[in-house]
């Protein structure tokens, strides 16, 4: 035909030109080495990283693991399923029947027959490769398996040691998992060929099915019940880890009398009928017929209908729910004692504490002189706004939110860590953000006990660089909470290290040692890909020798190097032998812990301060069992992660110390000037507490009958119905010796709000750590609960008429410190400080103190020592201790005038005996001989302020106790 094409001709449109084969053909090779180079970018830097915190025998350990479980079974599924697709096809009929649907098929058959072997393999393998993923997220529980030690503890169903609960029973549970899956697609797989081969027909005369296809599908039926049987005798022993709601505890875990004697024998009979079910379809092939099989698998249906569903239904309506108190009595009694043994609440100490309604009693008062001496106004949920505007010093260094608590010279001390904050600095660029601005500076603490006059805290560590109390130690904080994402240091990088008024800038070059090299141009093409950074790979601004630091908050560098523990959410720093680090507490948990009750470890650990301080999560958040075994340390200069055994009897953590052996160092190789500085975690007490809520009750028929339940009470402090927080205190336990620094906390009955127990667990390493301690106030006694203690203060006229006083006349708003509960002199103390913010400034200073004890008056004062006074009477005589002149004055106080002179000096000295006068007659409890030095420091300091004011020019004195300007702090603790 000749070619008749014209202009309203359509273009023949013809197989593209060789030209732009080429060009597609590189743009999908290029593309698809793009994407390998992404992802050898992030296995290599995470293994660079590994080995730069000389932790690669973890990176290693895992990855073997997750290959190893990838390729063995993916390739098991892959062999399973490509082993069925072919015995279906090898089964197929020599000739299929014509019909209309078979005439369909045939077209489908026509075009897969040149492709049959890709498509096999090509099957197999994306099964394969998605089995295989699976297999290896499961790297812990095969790990778990491998390395199991036994717990020493067997349960009280079934007599197995709890290792086959925690480790066993969840691998043989994913493994028939597995295999249940192989089993289905197999059957699917097979069912498919069948049917396109002709081996299946849903129209035409004759069988449906051909003896091949009807053997084949048998015996993967046979194989789908029989693994059925095995599922129901593994039921038996999951039921002493099955959850449920029950008795207001809504993860109630292990069997009641309806499992144990309907769901048990149940699950036992069913066993038996799916083996039955099993081999009437293995003989199907024999047989040549499918309905002794289907029969049999009917009646398995039945059965677990009427067996595993009716029967308990009926046993439980019938037999449990009359006399459900003495048929469940002894099972709650096994979930009580498992649930105290699982969360280390077993040994909890419980005594009655009979607190008068207001008396105090002396005797008692003298015994409580260092709890009182110590109670902590400086709340550090309040305070960091004031750290900030003090003591950051640049807009380019914040503080965190909330500040921790530790001890220092035998005193609660409140501390911040100043870190770098890449938001305050004025001009942002790669440069700036990645190799000028590269750390932080110091830490500064204060008294938790004590302000100075104008409110704010009195500083032991200021300044920049810090200087006071905590001596000589390298200060650079390159690993912090508020660390940036990265940072390039090393040899030839000047970095900004401080900078003070009025002289140039100081500069510094890393040389902490972390980090990895970018010496080598992979290497930095691999970084420039993991931080979407192209500059990473080609700035000149990169010496030889440089190194970046990344992963640097001190709860990623652990949780990487740990991937097996669960990391506390309130890391805190310690200044120990000439370095500071980071302290975290780590721990070891499992769901797997039979009769004990599960709990949600996210909102367990929930209370008003989570936002500010983050939250603990699980691998699975639901656990049943948890210890504190392990103490983590990340330097904050050179970013080195050491992990100490804490808990050596954690059967959990010598399972994973075998599964990566050398990581874990022991409990005898912690520094000694650190281990003063452990402390109990919070968010294992917060868990303990939420538990021993129900669970201080140990009477299975009290626990039943559930009229004793306690709350944690919502923080009265903040318009919020979150819980309270704990509080770290330096408190005296009634059946204690002495105060020890002590995690605390109270608990309000189920419902109201007056005050049910106080618990105080010993925080400080020795003897009674972690020993657990319940003040049980009878429950008559009226004792008044932290929200009708806030609401008795807001109530009050005085209280009321002098905070509006103090707020209206500056402008102000009114911030309320943390409400703290104390045991003293027998009776309950409730002690609250109150801040001042300025308009503007947003900066707290603590102006007022309020107090009441037991159901008592409540009294407002400008310090602790005047609210003391007033609310127990003369048994106190004075029973605080105040700041005398020689205290430590605050950065940037002006010094007063006249301190030379001779008056003045004489004035102090007189000041300085009467105030070490008070703290001997303090120790020894003799609180006539401490209100007559109180007297004497009150006139030698008029004394001072006279002659001070007389040499500096005969101004008049302020009036006594807390002159203007003067370096006194106000006598607050």
């Amino acid at each position: 035909m000749p070619d008749r094409s014209g202009p309203g001709s359509r273009a023949r449109v013809g197989p593209p030109s060789r030209r732009a084969k080429v060009l597609l053909l590189t743009v999908g090779v290029l593309f698809a080495l793009f994407l390998l180079f992404v992802m050898f970018a992030g296995l290599w830097t995470d293994w660079l990283w590994f080995d730069s915190v000389h932790y690669g025998s973890v990176f290693t350990g895992q990855l073997g693991a997750k290959i190893g479980l990838f390729a063995v079974f993916g390739l098991l599924m892959a062999l399973v399923v490509g082993f069925n697709l072919w015995l279906a096809h090898r089964l197929r009929p020599p000739l299929a029947a014509m019909s209309v649907e078979q005439q369909s098929l045939d077209r489908y058959r026509m075009g897969v027959a040149p492709f049959r072997k890709w498509l096999l393999i090509g099957l197999s393998l994306l099964v394969g490769l998605a089995a295989g993923a699976a297999a290896g997220a499961q790297w812990r529980t095969w790990m778990l398996w491998v390395n199991g030690t036994s717990f020493g503890v067997k349960d009280s169903q079934f007599h197995k040691d709890v290792s086959y609960y925690a480790f066993d029973l969840p691998w043989y549970q994913f493994v028939l998992g597995f295999a249940f899956s192989a089993v289905l697609v197999s059957l699917l797989a097979a069912t498919a060929v069948h049917y396109l081969y002709g081996g299946l027909r849903l129209q035409g005369p004759g069988r449906r099915a051909s003896a091949g296809a009807q053997g084949h599908l048998a015996v993967l039926l046979g194989v789908f019940v029989l693994l059925k049987a095995v599922a129901y005798w593994l039921d038996r022993y999951a039921l002493a880890v099955k959850s449920e709601s029950y008795k207001k505890v809504d993860g109630w875990t292990g069997l009641r009398y309806v499992d144990a004697n309907a769901f048990l024998p149940a699950k036992t009979i069913l066993f038996f009928v799916a083996i039955i079910c099993a081999l009437l379809f293995f003989l199907t092939p024999i047989r040549r017929t499918w309905a002794p099989a289907l029969i049999g698998f009917g009646l398995m249906a039945l059965s677990a209908l009427l067996v595993g569903g009716l029967y308990p239904a009926l046993v439980q309506q019938f037999q449990v729910k009359p006399n459900e108190q003495a048929k469940e009595t002894a099972y709650i009694q096994k979930n009580i004692d498992a649930t105290r043994q699982a969360y280390g609440i077993a040994d909890t100490v419980e005594q009655q504490y009979d607190a008068p309604d207001s008396a105090v009693d002396a005797d008692k008062l003298k015994q409580d002189a260092q709890t009182i001496t110590d109670i902590r106004l400086a709340d550090p949920n309040v305070v960091s706004p004031t750290f900030q505007q003090n003591q950051a010093l640049r807009n380019y260094y914040a503080f965190p939110k909330t500040l921790d608590v530790d001890r220092y010279g035998d005193q609660d001390t409140v501390l911040g860590v100043r870190e770098l904050d890449l938001s305050g600095v004025q001009q942002r660029n790669f440069i700036n953000d990645h190799f000028k601005y590269t750390h932080g500076y110091g830490m500064v603490s204060a008294k938790g006990n004590q302000v100075d006059a104008n409110g704010n805290p009195v500083y032991t560590e200021h300044s920049l660089p810090t200087t006071g109390d905590l001596g000589a130690y390298e200060q650079r904080v390159y690993y912090g909470e508020k660390s940036p994402l990265y940072s390039v240091v090393g040899p030839g990088m000047d970095e900004i290290d401080y900078t003070r008024d009025g002289q140039p800038d100081q500069t510094w070059q890393y040389n902490g040692g972390s980090g990895v090299s970018l010496d080598n141009p992979l290497t930095r093409a691999a970084y420039a890909v993991k931080f979407a950074e192209p500059q990473l790979f080609y700035s000149g601004a990169i010496k030889d020798g440089a190194k970046i630091l990344y992963d640097r908050t001190p709860k990623e560098r652990v949780e990487k190097v740990a991937p097996w523990l669960s990391i506390d959410a309130d890391p805190y720093p310690v200044v120990q032998n000439g370095r500071l680090v980071w302290v975290l507490d780590g721990y070891t948990t499992s769901d797997g812990y039979p009769f004990s009750s599960k709990t949600t470890f996210g909102d367990a650990t929930k209370d008003s301060m989570t936002d500010q301080r983050g939250r603990t999560l699980t691998a699975t958040n639901q656990v049943n069992y948890i210890r504190n075994s392990v103490k983590a340390t990340v330097d904050a200069y050179t970013g080195e992660v050491s992990l100490y055994q804490w808990d050596e009897a954690d059967p959990v953590l010598k399972t994973w110390m075998k599964a990566f052996p050398g990581t874990v160092k022991a409990k005898a190789d912690i520094p000694s000037t650190l281990l003063p500085h452990l402390r109990y975690p919070q968010d294992l007490f917060k868990v303990q507490r939420d538990l021993l809520g129900q669970y201080h009750i140990t009477d299975a028929t009290a626990f039943f009958n559930g009229t004793d339940i306690w709350d944690v009470p919502a923080d009265p402090t903040l318009d919020t119905t979150e819980v309270q927080p704990p509080y770290y205190l330096t408190v005296r336990m009634p059946d204690a010796k002495e105060a020890s620094f002590s995690l605390t906390t109270s608990f309000v009955p189920s419902g109201r709000k007056n005050l049910a127990a106080f618990m105080a667990v010993d925080a400080d390493p020795g003897e009674d750590y972690g020993k657990l301690r319940i003040l049980r106030l009878p429950s008559g006694s009226g004792a008044l609960g932290p929200g009708l203690v806030q609401a008795k203060f807001n109530s009050d006229s005085e209280v009321a008429h002098q905070l509006t006083l103090l707020s209206n006349n500056n402008e102000s708003g009114l911030v309320y410190g943390n409400l703290l509960t104390l045991p003293v002199g027998g009776g309950i103390l409730n002690v609250e400080p109150v801040y001042l913010v300025a308009r503007g400034a947003k900066v707290p200073a603590l102006k007022k103190v309020l107090a009441v004890y037991g159901t008592g008056n409540v009294a407002i004062g400008d310090t602790l020592s005047e609210v003391l006074t007033k609310v127990l009477g003369g048994a106190a005589d004075g029973a605080t201790t105040p700041t005398a002149p020689s205290q430590p004055e605050n950065p940037g106080t002006p010094t007063a005038p006249g301190t030379e002179d001779p008056d003045v000096q004489k004035a102090l000295a007189d000041a300085q005996k009467a105030f070490d006068d008070g703290q001997a007659a303090m120790k020894n409890g003799d609180w006539t001989a401490y209100g007559k030095s109180q007297e004497a420091l009150k006139k030698a300091i008029a004394d001072a302020v006279a002659a001070e004011q007389k040499a500096a020019g005969g101004a008049s004195p302020a009036p006594s106790g807390s002159p203007s300007g003067s370096p006194s702090a106000s006598p607050t603790g």
